[in-house]
């Protein structure tokens, strides 16, 4: 048995936002495949938590989202 990978995990393309308990360090990374599925989903959690919209995914790199 050899020991566990260190290298971080490849981000699948999509939009992402981290969502994260108010006074808090650390969250949790969301992605949905579309604009629209973002906007819902900050709508949504908004309401009882903390949101960070941290862009689009695309080809390995991550690009801001124009317009939010």
């Amino acid at each position: 048995m050899g020991r566990p990978s260190t290298k971080p995990k490849d981000l699948r393309d999509g939009y992402y936002i981290e969502v994260k308990n108010k006074n808090q360090k650390s969250g949790i990374k969301i992605r949905r495949d579309t604009r629209s599925q973002l906007l819902m989903a900050i709508d949504e959690y908004k309401k009882n938590k903390e949101v960070v919209i941290l862009g689009k995914q695309e080809n390995g790199k991550m690009k801001n989202i124009p317009g939010l």
